[in-house]
């Protein structure tokens, strides 16, 4: 999950990997399974995303580029995740809040994968009060339309 920016015509992903940074779409696309992505825009894109918006979000951006991914899902800025990274973004930016923000007490934690990556990352006792941005929260939000998949 990021949020694609045009350099020089080019398309580009800003995304929470290690570290934050700006990826070629295509490089981005072939992490992916079988090349599939979807691109998703602001349902209102046309009068939210002004070129002084576009300047904002970028300067938001910009403020977590080098930033270590954050494996813990912690709310904080010293670390930042994918769909964090894109809701603080808009958040900051725009006032806009795409995706419903949970606790980790929210979500389905009792599959057997989850349990062990809950009991390597926090020896099973996860922060469940933390805040939590999901990709499918994200995902889901009733702000943005989808524009392109394949």
């Amino acid at each position: 999950m990021g949020i694609v920016y045009l350099e020089e015509g080019e398309p580009f992903v800003f995304e929470a990997v290690e570290p934050v940074k700006v990826t070629p779409l295509d490089q981005w696309v072939s992490r992916g399974e079988n090349g599939h992505f979807v691109v998703k825009r602001l349902s209102n894109a046309s009068a939210a995303l002004t070129p002084e918006a576009m300047k904002r979000l970028q300067e938001v951006g910009e403020e977590f580029r080098g930033k270590h991914y954050d494996l813990y899902f912690e709310w904080s800025d010293d670390r930042i995740y994918c769909s964090e990274l894109v809701w603080k973004m808009y958040k900051r930016a725009l006032d806009i809040e795409v995706g419903e923000v949970q606790t980790m007490a929210e979500f389905d934690l009792s599959s057997p994968a989850v349990k062990d990556k809950l009991a390597e990352r926090w020896g099973g006792n996860p922060p469940l009060d933390e805040k939590v941005i999901s990709p499918a929260a994200v995902f889901a939000s009733n702000l943005l339309v989808e524009v392109y998949r394949n």
